[in-house]
C-alpha cells in the first residue's frame, strides 16, 4: 500500500511541476524579470485558463491526500 501512495506522489508531483511551468504569469514577480511583463488580458481568463487552474487543484489535492496518507501509514507502521 505504501509503493502504491509512493508511485502516485511522485507520479503527481511531476504532473503538478508542468501544470504549474503552465500558468500564465499575473504580473509582478518572477515571471516579470524573464519577459513576462506584458499582458493583453487582465481582467478575463480564457476557457482553457479555468480548466488548467481546476486541474492543477485537482491534482493538488491529490497530492495533499498522498502526502497525508503516507504520513499516517509510517506513523501507524511503527517504523
Amino acid at each position: 500500500m505504501e509503493l502504491l501512495f509512493t508511485i502516485l506522489l511522485v507520479a503527481t508531483s511531476a504532473v503538478m511541476i508542468m501544470l504549474v511551468l503552465l500558468h500564465k504569469g499575473r504580473g509582478g514577480g518572477l515571471s516579470d524579470m524573464f519577459g513576462g511583463g506584458v499582458s493583453s488580458t487582465l481582467g478575463g481568463s480564457s476557457v482553457a485558463e479555468r480548466n488548467l487552474d481546476r486541474f492543477t487543484i485537482g491534482m493538488g489535492v491529490i497530492w495533499f491526500a498522498c502526502v497525508v496518507a503516507l504520513g499516517l501509514l509510517k506513523a501507524y507502521s511503527g517504523s
